[in-house]
């Protein structure tokens, strides 16, 4: 199965132009899509999930014309939105069961046997009875996992999943999803690069609704290679670092600053060469230093 993205684009009423001419070819495995708040990931998820209309360009799933075959695409998608609302009282089990009659699973053996497998599949099994609005937020993130695998879908979007989740929930997440990464497309929408790194082969960077860069993680790591360089130094000093040098970020070490400057050789003597990583990519992407 592959995703072809050609050329879409998408204006919103008050002039924001969310997606700029997006062009993508997104296969099977872990796809990362990161940028900053507002960079356009969640305009592409809506559009990919069949929750907004583009204003231009072409969207294939396989066969599938994703912008005009809208039913097609929901019978094979699943989808995880950054926030998700479930019924008070509902336990797991109901709520699963009540999902898979909307996707059209009449057989109730057939359903029972589906909800308890997706159950046992994101560890909540012996949480089924109790209702999914007492889960805590990793837990709850893992139900809407296995809501979004009804049906065995090609597709699976999951946007921004681990925000506000503790580093246990958030590497049980990281596991169930790159399981799911084996068989089927998942595209990752996050602004948090160590999401990206952790789980993704191929990647794409966003920012003002245009891509910035697709292609394998690791390939991205070469286009800052020797080109990364830090140093600490006092916080009275920042503003003038940053005037006359490219800092492409900062952060508090032991209570001072150390920047990272981004520079084709050594800024000085008393600058460090930094190993190259994706946030660095990242930033400098952002910074349209390369």
């Amino acid at each position: 199965m592959r995703l072809s993205i050609r050329n879409l684009s998408k204006e919103y009423s008050n002039g924001v132009k969310a997606l700029d001419e997006v062009n993508l070819e997104i296969s099977t495995g872990m796809f990362g899509l990161l940028g900053p708040n507002g960079a356009g990931k969640s305009s592409l998820m809506r559009t990919l999930a069949t929750l907004q209309e583009a204003d231009s360009g072409e969207v294939s799933l396989g066969e599938i014309d994703v912008l005009r075959e809208q039913s097609k695409v929901r019978k094979t998608l699943g989808y995880l939105p950054q926030e998700f609302g479930v019924y008070p009282k509902s336990s797991a089990t109901e709520l699963l069961n009540h999902l898979a009659i909307l996707k059209g699973f009449d057989n109730p053996k057939e359903r029972k046997d589906m909800v308890d497998y997706l159950l046992q599949k994101v560890n909540l099994y012996e949480h089924r009875k109790k209702a999914v609005s007492s889960y805590s937020g990793g837990m709850r993130q893992r139900f809407g996992i296995a809501q979004c695998l009804i049906g065995s879908p090609s597709l699976v979007i999951v946007d921004e999943p681990t925000a506000g989740l503790d580093p246990g929930e958030r590497n049980r997440f990281y596991n169930i999803l790159s399981e799911i990464g084996e068989q089927v497309i998942v595209i990752l929408s996050t602004h948090i690069v160590q999401d990206v790194k952790e789980l993704c082969s191929q990647m794409a960077i966003m920012d003002k609704g245009k891509v910035l860069y697709a292609g394998a993680t690791e390939d991205a790591l070469s286009i800052v290679k020797d080109k990364v360089f830090e140093k600490s130094i006092a916080k009275s000093e920042l503003a003038d670092y940053k005037s006359n040098y490219q800092v492409i970020s900062n952060k508090l070490v032991a209570g001072k600053p150390l920047i990272t400057v981004f520079a084709d050789e050594s800024p000085g003597s008393d600058f460090k060469k930094s190993a190259e990583s994706l946030e660095h990519v990242f930033f400098a992407k952002l910074n349209n230093l390369v």
